[in-house]
């Protein structure tokens, strides 16, 4: 859990206060130059317009601190608001350093338990099944004292001084009452237990924090169930816990639905210019953000967008609440910023291809850039059968989220759902950037079919084909990928 952090000031406070053996610090009277970039800054001090600039480029945005008797240059003041710095009041400074800066490490991390590593309590007698990788589910009777129902194989481990953010996604009818149990033991020994924490459903509405205060030690979840009726357990996620100064990233939002889905978003203002440069991320097993580098590296004001509804993510298609509330993440970042829809770049690899493209059917920017599109989920998924078996499950999980079948019916609906927006869409005077594999073998017409329909809409479309099946050249899908971002960048906002 290292921190970098910076600080600027005529005292070091490293040598007034004590601080946690997890944080680097680097003390700085003067900064002249730098390339790395730091978790966290603290300025004690006015800083010069060059200072300002320098520490633009170093720290991220929600990271940035200020001493509140420090006096601000102009420079200074438009820094606090493009990296969305804060103030820290100076008796507030020893908790702060203490406490709160350990809440700003650099490597953050989360994960879904796979819904094949539960493993169901012996003794239940009802009905269990698994709906691909998407639920388990239980029918039946649970007995009428509270007791375990079903545990997750393989223990978390828990450093000690850290916190653990657990979130989990059910749905249940009938007369059920669960709670979550997590046990933790002493490192090494699965008999010494350091403690137990119990959450009860109305607990669980919000994510819950284990925060371990004693030693290192692993940590065994359960979950207790009494009553009648079915379960569905569809996810349990762990994440490293910035005890609420964002998720993944500090300042980063989770939006979550009725139906306990998330959507997780963050804004860095940039130089806040335009465009707004929206990144949906791709398949990735590891919860979190694609692409903060890249999109940093562009000076823009940038939106990483993410979700891990399924294993690597499910294509952000979801129920109407789920898809307006994504709209409404990117249209409140545009507010923000005081933009239109003609500042507003979408963009995605992979996965994030179809995020890009089927929320530009709702908010019209004006580009799209996308590298490996996938728009046919359908046919996506039908390959996995004969073309590409094993080659990307989560394709199955997709479909079977939306329709409940994985017959040609629902193949078929699930391809027209896309065409059917695509093609009631006003793409007059918008521009497509699209990299694309020849022989992609997850979606074939993908390229293809976007021509076709874009045909007399009064858009440009500009592409590009690369040999080889879906995966056999991401650098070269990236670098063209990248090209373009910098064209229209250029062309289209005359950034240089």
């Amino acid at each position: 859990m290292n921190i970098r952090a910076l600080q600027l000031g005529n005292i070091d406070f490293s040598r007034e206060f004590t601080l946690s053996p997890d944080i680097e610090w680097n003390y700085e009277p003067t900064l002249d130059m730098a390339d790395a970039e730091y978790d966290i800054a603290i300025i004690d001090r006015k800083l010069n317009d060059q200072e300002a600039n320098i520490l633009a480029r170093i720290v991220r945005a929600h990271s940035l601190f200020v001493l509140d008797d420090v006096l601000l240059s102009d420079r200074m003041m438009y820094m606090m608001k493009s990296r969305c710095g804060q103030k820290i009041a100076r008796n507030e400074l020893p908790s702060f350093l203490e406490k709160q800066i350990l809440n700003y490490f650099g490597r953050p991390y989360g994960e879904k338990f796979d819904p094949h590593t539960i493993a169901i309590t012996p003794g239940f007698q009802g009905r269990v099944y698994w709906n691909g990788f998407t639920e388990t589910v239980m029918e039946g009777d649970f007995g009428s004292q509270m007791k375990q129902a079903l545990y997750w194989r393989g223990n978390i481990p828990v450093e000690a001084g850290q916190a653990i953010d657990l979130w989990l996604e059910y749905e249940t009818s009938g007369y059920i009452e669960i709670e979550l149990q997590i046990v933790q033991f002493v490192s090494g020994s699965v008999a010494s237990i350091q403690k137990i924490w119990t959450f009860d459903e109305k607990t669980l509405q919000h994510p819950v924090t284990i925060e371990n205060k004693k030693q290192d030690g692993p940590v065994f979840i359960s979950l207790n169930a009494k009553g009648k009726g079915k379960l569905h357990m569809i996810a349990l996620h762990d994440r490293y816990s910035r005890r609420g100064v964002g998720l993944f990233l500090p300042g980063s939002q989770r939006i979550v639905t009725s139906n306990r889905e998330e959507i997780f978003a963050y804004l860095d203002p940039g130089d806040l210019k335009p465009p707004l440069c929206v990144y949906f991320s791709g398949y990735k097993t590891m919860e979190g953000f694609e692409g903060y580098h890249m999109m940093r590296r562009m000076g823009t004001p940038f939106l990483l967008i993410s979700e891990a509804r399924l294993e690597g993510g499910g294509f952000y298609l979801g129920n109407e609440e789920f898809e307006n509330c994504l709209k409404e993440v990117i249209e409140k970042a545009m507010q923000e910023l005081g933009f239109t829809h003609d500042q507003v770049v979408l963009s995605g690899l992979s996965m994030g291809t179809f995020g890009a493209l089927y929320y530009g059917t709702m908010l019209r920017p004006g580009y799209i850039i996308v590298g490996k599109p996938l728009v046919n989920l359908g046919s996506m998924a039908k390959a996995e059968r004969i073309e590409r078996p094993g080659g990307f499950p989560t394709s199955l999980d997709v479909l079977w989220k939306q329709y409940h079948h994985l017959d040609q019916e629902a193949i078929n609906q699930m391809n027209q759902h896309f065409w059917e927006k695509f093609d009631q869409a006003d793409w007059t005077g918008r521009a497509f950037y699209v990299a694309y594999m020849i022989e992609d073998d997850y979606d074939v017409d993908a390229y293809a079919k976007l021509i076709s329909h874009m045909q007399g809409r009064g858009a440009r479309i500009i592409g590009k084909g690369l040999h080889g099946r879906h995966n056999d050249d991401t650098s070269g899908i990236v670098h063209w990928f990248l090209r373009q971002y910098r064209r229209v960048l250029r062309d289209g906002f005359g950034r240089k």
